[in-house]
């Protein structure tokens, strides 16, 4: 005989999971996640009336971006005014029709703007999706003594941060995922009549498709979260920005990767030479096609992206492997190691990963056509050096003249 919903509901009572209750149904969020929850209301109700900068990484993405909103909205409820910012670009198409089609309240902060910015009205900053490896904002806001109020992420642990709220889950495939979970403890109490609550709501479903690999590397609280969403998110809305075209600049990075790809013991590595800072998300792009070839389930695809405006010229890499048994995160940092100051040039996650290492004296001067034909071969050689000293330790790109 079925038990009744009444049975079930004492039965999770007593066991530690709390009941959600939305309409006729409900949902069941695990103690832990209830906890935090719970931790992260009464420290926004301490900074009731502050004004936070919410920091995303320098190419957010629609995890961190849906995420970021869902925090602003959050935050509202206890009169907290929030800035959302990012120091990079958005060029992958979908982000750009997520943020257009939305209205996601984001905004670009250039370096040299912030270098220049009066970070006195801010009473602190957020984390969301990312711990300060990938933002260049957090180090100014660390010289600034802006303090650290909130963490929220998914990757793996990168740095050591100190802040009143920290929720770093390297097992969530998703930031949304977590972000859903503490609206199913109703940190904000949502409302299909209520425009935003329909396009955050929209925002976080495709942030976690959109890091889960359309769900396929979805786990249990992955479709527990996009089974709440569904009530509140537009279809048609989240349609609309799947349908984003490649633009011709994506495609021909897909080429390139194409054209100059080598495959070794089922890795495909390939570089694509200079790229515009602006075009720099065709790279993963690039990445998210190659390991779709038969007999790859490794692909890393990296160029030198290059802004002359801003003066910023550096190597840009994505992994992205459907090997279970391949930790993006540790593979990355054993090839490219850690900067001067300790930092690791890249990390990942589940079946993903990228790095970014900075030309240093090397950057700029590429005015000259054979000077930056030569810095990107040896750049070039270089990284695959590193690359199949782990794929395949046996080959030596550098052959001696001798």
């Amino acid at each position: 005989m079925e038990e009744s919903n009444t049975e079930l509901a004492q039965i999770a009572v007593r066991e530690g999971a709390l009941p959600i209750v939305s309409g006729d149904s409900k949902q069941w969020l695990d103690p832990g996640s209830a906890t935090k929850a719970e931790a992260l209301r009464q420290v926004l109700q301490q900074h009731s009336g502050d004004r936070h900068l919410v920091v995303l990484q320098d190419f957010p993405d629609p995890d961190a971006m849906s995420c970021a909103w869902a925090y602003k909205l959050i935050a509202a409820q206890y009169e907290i005014e929030c800035d959302i910012v990012y120091a990079g670009a958005l060029s992958h198409q979908e982000n750009i029709a997520l943020v257009k089609l939305t209205g996601l309240p984001v905004q670009r902060l250039p370096l040299e703007v912030a270098k220049t910015k009066n970070w006195s009205i801010y009473n602190g900053c957020v984390l969301i999706d990312n711990q300060g490896t990938t933002s260049q904002l957090f180090s100014l806001l660390k010289t600034a003594q802006i303090p650290l109020i909130v963490a929220i992420d998914h990757h793996t642990i990168q740095d050591e941060l100190s802040a009143e709220f920290l929720d770093i889950r390297p097992h969530i495939r998703a930031t949304a995922t977590i972000f859903t979970q503490y609206l199913m403890a109703e940190l904000l109490r949502m409302d299909v009549n209520v425009s935003d609550h329909v396009k955050c709501a929209t925002a976080l479903m495709h942030g976690l498709r959109s890091d889960t690999n359309q769900l396929r590397q979805a786990r249990e609280d992955d479709f527990m979260a996009a089974a709440y969403l569904s009530r509140f998110y537009d279809s048609q809305l989240i349609s609309s920005v799947l349908q984003a075209s490649r633009s011709k600049r994506v495609m021909d990075v897909i080429e390139r990767s194409l054209k100059n790809r080598i495959v070794q013991n089922n890795f495909c590595i390939a570089g694509v030479g200079y790229l515009r800072y602006d075009d720099r998300d065709a790279i993963p792009q690039a990445a998210d096609f190659l390991v779709t070839e038969e007999n790859v389930h490794t692909a890393v695809v990296y160029g030198i992206v290059h802004d002359e405006d801003e003066d910023i010229e550096l190597v840009t890499g994505s992994l992205r492997t459907n090997k279970l048994t391949l930790d993006p995160d540790e593979f990355i940092k054993e090839a490219f190691g850690k900067d001067a100051q300790g930092r690791f040039f890249g990390g990942g996650r589940s079946q993903a990963g990228g790095f970014e290492i900075p030309m240093g004296f090397l950057s700029g001067s590429n005015d000259s056509k054979d000077f930056a034909r030569m810095k990107w071969e040896v750049f070039d050689l270089q990284i695959k050096q590193k690359l199949l000293k782990l794929v395949s330790p046996k080959d030596d790109l550098i052959h001696s003249t001798n």
